[in-house]
């Protein structure tokens, strides 16, 4: 995985599976644009009541700007709401987008495990009335593939539904005015115990301590297809139809993914609650894990890259009629997974490619800046991504420091005896072999060789 950087040609590095590009962070390249997928963009600035109210205890992190000509902005804070207002007010009722742009957050920042303020975020919606739990399998699937081709470590991906959720919170007494706070502090169980949860739940969202006891007792359940069996039977959630509705979704949604073959990486998670509002029905979240020592049974997670869910009701309230969209959709932590790919990087000792130049262009001797010219400018026209250093005279040494440096694989030596002979010296970086190629088979000789990197 490259880091984003201006190459002749534009920008480049994509950190994309085969249906998941960007149109702000990356462009696509190499046939990895998903056919029905469209691009969609949304302004970075919005009024703040399109923001408020939607993102629970996260509302408190929304940026909010000053009174402008008379009315009140914010920065968004994620690209799902922004999504959900296009599809209303371009009353659009079916859709399959990605999106990747920066969002913002007045959070503290921790940069060494890439948290940020300003941060992208790498987007994947379907929106439409499709059969219960395909496009959400798709989802899944996705989050899946890109996690494994990035080869980020062992992950586990977890799911629950709001529905099971508010199911269990009805069942344990909890009052449905109290579901949702009662949601966001469940949320916070893989930071903290269950006992100061419970004591943030009874002291204060006025959870009574039954009712806390007994939900202690649900959400610290994990498992796959036979705990959905065991809570289908269950006395008490059998009887809610809420939580009824969203078992038989999951066990669905469990066969799907069977099907795809990917439930070895799929925990059904009953602690997993996404503070959002705005999520209906499933939801879900990736978190990359680690074995603390040799001597711990089970792997401990190091944070969450990637996470989603279901929002039945979100365009609805954009829409002058109510009219509802059902959605799903995943968003992906780019800064998050850059900062544990160099942290990797760093302590392996490997050195991180910044670029995707193919060929420095260079010269051995002073007075050469013309043939440097003139010899990239051909590779330039045939399409080759080719750099030079912006000096007269550069010395070879610092020339072939910089390939080092920046991971340029190939370097074109083009000196007095070269231009005499009608050939370039080619330098492969990795090994220091220079070979003599002849200046009209130079463009050829560096795709093979490029093409091997």
């Amino acid at each position: 995985m490259e880091r984003r950087t201006q190459v002749r040609g534009g920008w480049r590095g994509d950190m994309c599976n085969a249906r998941f590009v960007g149109t702000e962070l990356c462009a696509p390249s190499r046939g990895t644009l998903h056919p029905r997928a469209t691009p969609v963009t949304s302004p970075f600035a919005l009024l703040q009541e399109i923001l408020v109210g939607k993102y629970g205890e996260g509302s408190k992190l929304i940026y909010e700007l000053q009174d402008q000509g008379g009315e009140l902005l914010a920065l968004r804070y994620d690209l799902t709401v922004p999504f959900a207002r296009y599809l209303a007010m371009n009353k659009i009722t079916s859709m399959k987008r990605y999106h990747v742009a920066k969002v913002y957050r007045r959070d503290n920042p921790a940069t060494t495990r890439g948290r940020y303020r300003e941060f992208y975020q790498c987007d994947f919606d379907i929106a439409g009335q499709f059969d219960p739990m395909i496009p959400d399998a798709e989802c899944l699937k996705i989050v899946h593939e890109i996690l494994s081709d990035l080869q980020l470590g062992d992950f586990v991906i977890k799911v629950n539904d709001r529905r099971i959720l508010n199911g269990v919170f009805a069942v344990c007494g909890v009052p449905e005015s109290k579901f949702i706070p009662a949601c966001s502090i469940v949320d916070k169980l893989d930071k903290m115990p269950w006992e100061e949860v419970r004591s943030e739940m009874v002291g204060e969202r006025g959870v009574s301590p039954e009712a806390a006891d007994r939900i202690g007792e649900y959400v610290q359940l994990h498992g796959g297809l036979d705990l959905i069996e065991r809570l289908l039977q269950d006395p008490k959630l059998s009887q809610n139809k809420l939580a009824k509705e969203g078992l038989g979704d999951m066990k669905l949604l469990f066969e799907y993914l069977t099907l795809f073959g990917i439930t070895g990486k799929i925990s059904f998670d009953l602690s997993l609650a996404r503070g959002l509002d705005y999520y209906t029905g499933v939801i879900f979240e990736a978190v990359l894990l680690q074995q603390d020592n040799e001597h711990r049974e089970e792997p401990v997670g190091v944070g969450s890259v990637a996470g989603g869910g279901r929002y039945d009701g979100l365009v609805g309230m954009f829409d002058p009629k109510g009219r509802k969209v059902p959605c799903v959709g995943v968003s992906i932590g780019i800064e998050r997974i850059f900062s544990i790919l160099e942290q990797r990087l760093e302590a392996s000792g490997e050195k991180l490619r910044t670029t995707e130049t193919q060929v420095l262009v260079a010269t051995p001797q002073k007075h050469l800046l013309a043939a440097r010219l003139k010899l990239i400018t051909e590779l330039w026209d045939a399409g080759i991504k080719a750099e030079m250093l912006y000096k007269k005279n550069p010395k070879l040494l610092n020339q072939l420091q910089y390939c080092e440096d920046t991971g340029i694989p190939l370097v074109a030596i083009v000196g007095e005896q070269e231009l005499k002979d009608g050939v370039v010296k080619l330098r492969i970086v990795a090994t220091r072999e220079e070979v003599n190629v002849r200046r009209e088979s130079l463009v050829e000789e560096i795709r093979i060789r490029t093409s091997q990197c």
